[in-house]
């Protein structure tokens, strides 16, 4: 039986927090730190975007469980280029892509539900 995409499973719903929730960790303060950067914030502004729009957000309510898909689906593709992590804290100084991306969808998540 198929579950309708507005019904999530709970264990579905943990998953995805908790996916989420290692993500709040590895971005650790790149929200504080684009609050006070506004070159950083507008970055974030349009990978959010580009993640919003990846997830076709403006067809169908953007989700905890989507969010956290699309971000474990960047950080394996990621992995398969030959990234590794390097762990907190991110320098936010001059961040890479994949930083600011992951941040974008740390921010998505955390508007949606405060994860």
């Amino acid at each position: 039986m198929r579950v309708p995409f507005n019904r999530v499973a709970a264990s579905e719903v943990d998953s995805a927090r908790s996916t989420l929730a290692a993500l709040a960790v590895s971005v650790g303060d790149g929200l504080a730190a684009g609050a006070e950067h506004p070159g950083l914030q507008a970055l974030l502004d349009q990978h959010a975007a580009a993640v919003r729009d990846s997830l076709d957000a403006g067809l169908r309510p953007l989700t905890l469980a989507s969010l956290a898909g699309y971000a474990e689906g960047v950080l394996a593709g990621a992995s398969e280029q030959g990234w590794r992590p390097t762990g907190p804290p991110v320098d936010w100084s001059d961040p890479d892509w994949l930083p600011i991306r992951l941040l974008a969808v740390h921010a998505l998540a955390r508007a949606l539900d405060g994860v």
